[in-house]
Parts: C-alpha cells; sequence; structure tokens
C-alpha cells in the first residue's frame, strides 16, 4: 500500500516523466537484490534483514513524492530536479550496500577510518563507493533523458545524499553490542535472540530513519544546484 501510494503521487504529479526516474530506481534495485544472495544472507548483525514495509518504502521514496506532490501545484524546475536528487540518493545507496558488501576488501568506517563488519552501516569501500556513482549516474541521466533536471545535477545530489547516508550511519545510528555473541549488531534482539546493548548513536536512528535523512539531503542539494543554474542561465 505505501509503494502504491508513492507510485501513484509520482505519476499523478509529473506523469511518465517522473515515473520514468523512480523506475530507474525501483528497477535496478529489484536486480541487485538477487547478487550474491548467498553471501548477503550470511550478513547477520545488520538492520537491512527484515522484510520491506511501509517505513522503508516512505523512507526511500516519502522525499520523492512529497517533492513530486509540490512540483504538481507550483511547476518549479528546482521542485523538479529535488524530486529526482531524492531518488538517485535512494539508488546510490541501494547500489553501494547491495553491491558494497560484495566486495572482497574488509570496510572501513567512514568516520573513523577503523575496519568494520561487512554490512554495518556506516562501512565503505572502494568497489562500494563506485556502485553508489553508477546508481546515481543512472537516475541522473533518466532525469536528464526525460527533461527534469542536468544529469550531472542529480547524479552530483544523489551522492551526496549516499555520502550523508554512510555519515550518519556510522555516527547517529544505533550500534549496538550483544554479549552472547560477543559481537557488534543494529538489532535489538540479536539475531540469535539475546538483548542488546546500546553502544553508539541514537537508539530511535535505524536504518530506515539514516536512509530518509540521505533521500532528504539529495533533494534539497539537487534543488539548491538547480536554483542556482536557472539564476545563471
Amino acid at each position: 500500500m505505501a509503494a502504491t501510494l508513492v507510485g501513484t503521487a509520482v505519476f499523478a504529479a509529473g506523469s511518465w516523466s517522473f515515473a520514468a526516474v523512480l523506475f530507474a530506481f525501483f528497477l535496478p534495485a529489484i536486480v541487485l537484490s538477487r547478487f550474491g544472495s548467498q553471501r548477503k544472507a550470511a550478513i547477520v548483525d545488520t538492520d537491512k534483514r527484515k522484510a520491506r514495509d511501509a517505513r522503508q518504502v516512505l523512507a526511500n521514496g516519502g522525499a520523492a513524492a512529497a517533492c513530486a506532490v509540490a512540483y504538481a501545484f507550483t511547476r518549479s524546475p528546482v521542485l523538479a530536479a529535488a524530486f529526482a536528487g531524492a531518488l538517485a540518493a535512494a539508488a546510490a545507496d541501494t547500489w553501494g550496500t547491495e553491491l558494497g558488501t560484495l566486495a572482497r576488501s574488509t570496510p572501513r568506517s567512514i568516520a573513523t577510518f577503523q575496519r568494520v563488519a561487512r554490512g554495518l552501516s556506516g562501512g565503505v569501500t572502494a568497489w562500494g563507493t563506485l556502485a553508489e556513482i553508477g546508481g546515481a549516474l543512472a537516475v541522473g541521466l533518466v532525469a536528464w533523458l526525460v527533461g527534469i533536471a542536468p544529469w550531472w545535477i542529480v547524479a552530483g545530489a544523489g551522492f551526496s545524499g549516499a555520502l550523508a547516508d554512510s555519515l550518519f550511519g556510522a555516527t547517529l545510528q544505533a550500534l549496538r553490542y550483544c554479549s552472547r555473541c560477543e559481537r557488534l549488531c543494529e538489532t535489538d534482539p540479536h539475531l540469535c535472540g539475546s538483548a542488546t546493548t546500546l553502544v553508539r548513536g541514537w537508539g530511535a536512528i535505524d536504518n530506515d530513519a539514516v536512509n530518509a535523512i540521505a533521500t532528504i539531503t539529495g533533494a534539497v542539494a539537487a534543488g539548491w544546484a538547480a536554483a542556482l543554474y536557472t539564476a545563471a542561465f
């Protein structure tokens, strides 16, 4: 129902051009989630294992849908760019997560540069960063082809959103410790069923909250860049 709400709002607000940008995020995300499924299943400590629910849909698509609805009333190119920037950020984060977790190199925290367990939020690899750029570019190119905004504005905003996701995931997102398994994790209880202790971040901030921050960052960055571009040209 949440996905239907987001999709309907986007299509009603911007018709097929906006829908094309939504599909540029959604369809590759489905395909990439199938890659390396066995290796991903072995990652047991993250907050990303739970089934997709309404909160996750709104975290990834809520900002874009809000920008699309606002665009329907204003026809502002700034809001159109913000819409695409939000989805570019969601795509960049999704590509980075789905492909970055398959990298052979050990992730390092974007905040401290210390090694972190594979899959934990805030951990980055060179392969994952390249994947983020690819995801942002994919949405940016589609947005440019359908006439919504310049590709470089959308792609740049999307990558900035993904960086924000990693940074907040490494600092504000709740990180917990399971004394039974003697390992860090992002869930309470842990997969083993034991209660966990908060060791960093805020208990109320989970992966969905960080994703929402990332998409809002992408929307703001794209809208700001589009406003400067429009004023200049």
